[in-house]
């Protein structure tokens, strides 16, 4: 993988229709015609009703203008230790998503505040209220901070997206789209079909930073996707789209289940594509996760390191080919759902799925190495959810420290058919060939008991 290629690219100039800051670019926007290009301004763009752009339409700046869907909060009082502003809050609204914490269960509430552009975290009750932090009484539509707003820039996310269409063929292009009060699993960009988001900068948001939707042939390039409440970039029923070249990092700020929920860096589900040569560092959840009915899918080149969860989750899924992917660090978060068993995975963690590749991956210091799971999940599209025809070769797995392993775990009513697994030609770096790295079935095992298993027989075994 081409690290230096990774990123955010200059988006170049643009010539159209200029948007200025305090423009209504929503309104801008539908008076177009199919086809014309906007050029946002420099500066600030305080977006209060989503841009819903038609076919072709571009969306574009030379000079990383901002779209933000906050709003400034003046009028504060002191309140004790505390100062409060009324009159700001949405009504209340029910519940969606699976929080880390679920017994507040705050993290699916939307709206996030921000003092001279900081961050601040959100509290489950008004006495935990401290520097740094806020809390939001819908009730009362009160809106509490710990530290004197005085002098200081204070605003508050309320519009829920930014950029949402089914039209075709949308370009959206070198802005910073920030400070979007979206739902759970909302993006603050919404694509339609054959879009191409290219050279933005996406974060702050409060549930996914890009969404793709029924986002068929959809390229995704070069964009900085950081910081997101909830998730980097999701994709669902979208065929064939390609996600290259990003740096997603540092996403789940709001709290949401670390584990095992649509947290952390990119989750797929019911669709195709490539995810290519991508840095996906340090997202509070699973790196890259295809889940439920992707077919086709190919992750290949990319660095995946230092996310809490799985560094690549590949679950109910087929035809996947994971490969030449560096992948290190991963599995260490902590919270209900993490562990250090072959069922929590750590480097890649093939989940009940048919017909997947990994090939020339490069995996190491991660809770496990590679893992392959079988359970009982019901059925999707084509059937019965099963494992079959899993193909693990030619990678290099560094396993030397804590309770890494590689092996094959499976529920009693799922057992793996013989022959449906099999590991070959692979490199294996140990702290000792005696050590034992590796496990069946539930038994572990060291190097030779894993090659008297049938497995990886023409493999090769190192002692660091």
């Amino acid at each position: 993988m081409d690290q230096a290629a990774a990123g955010p690219a200059i988006a170049g100039p643009c010539r159209g229709v200029t948007i200025e800051p305090g423009d209504d670019a929503a309104s801008i926007v539908s008076a177009g015609a199919a086809g014309t290009t906007f050029c946002f301004a420099a500066g600030v763009h305080r977006i209060g009703t989503t841009i819903r752009p038609k076919a072709r339409q571009v969306l574009a700046s030379a000079s990383r203008a901002v779209l933000t869907g906050s709003v400034p909060l003046t009028g504060w009082t002191r309140d004790g230790d505390r100062w409060v502003v009324r009159g700001v809050l949405p009504a209340a609204y029910g519940k969606t998503g699976q929080c880390e914490d679920n017994l507040a269960n705050i993290c699916h509430l939307r709206e996030q505040v921000f003092v001279d552009g900081a961050h601040l975290t959100r509290v489950a009750k008004l006495a935990s209220v401290a520097p740094g932090s806020f809390y939001a009484d819908y009730a009362a539509d009160a809106l509490y901070v710990g530290s004197n707003p005085a002098g200081h820039a204070v605003e508050m996310s309320k519009t829920a997206t930014a950029i949402e269409s089914a039209a075709t063929g949308v370009v959206v292009r070198g802005l910073t789209i920030e400070h979007f009060a979206s739902a759970p699993q909302a993006g603050a960009v919404v694509s339609g079909p054959q879009w191409k988001v290219t050279a933005n900068d996406v974060r702050w948001n409060h549930a996914v930073g890009v969404m793709l939707v029924k986002a068929d042939k959809t390229r995704v390039e070069k964009n900085l996707i950081h910081h997101n409440g909830q998730l980097g970039l999701g994709q669902y029923s979208s065929a064939a789209a390609t996600i290259t070249r990003n740096v997603i990092s540092e996403n789940n700020t709001d709290g949401f289940w670390v584990a095992d929920w649509e947290s952390g860096g990119i989750k797929s589900t019911r669709s195709s594509g490539t995810v290519s040569n991508n840095v996906i560092k340090a997202n509070l959840g699973v790196g890259m996760w295809a889940d439920v009915a992707d077919d086709g899918r190919v992750i290949s080149g990319n660095k995946i390191t230092g996310n809490a969860a799985d560094g690549i989750r590949y679950e109910i899924s087929r035809n996947g080919v994971i490969e030449n992917n560096v992948i290190t660090g991963n599995g260490f978060g902590r919270g209900r759902g993490s562990g250090t068993s072959l069922w929590d995975g750590g480097g890649i963690n093939v989940n009940t799925s048919t017909g997947v590749t990994i090939r020339g991956n490069s995996v190491s210091g991660n809770v496990n190495g590679i893992t392959v799971q079988s359970r009982t999940r019901g059925a999707g599209p084509w059937g019965a959810y099963v494992l079959r025809d899993i193909a693990v070769t030619g990678n290099t797995v560094t396993m030397t420290g804590g309770t890494q392993a590689t092996g094959i775990v499976q529920n009693t009513a799922a057992p793996v058919p013989t022959g449906e697994v099999e590991f070959s030609g692979n490199r294996y770096v140990l702290d000792a060939l005696g050590a034992k790295r590796f496990a069946k079935a539930g038994t572990k095992l060291t190097a030779d008991g894993w090659q008297d298993a049938g497995l990886d027989t023409v493999s090769t075994f190192l002692a660091n």
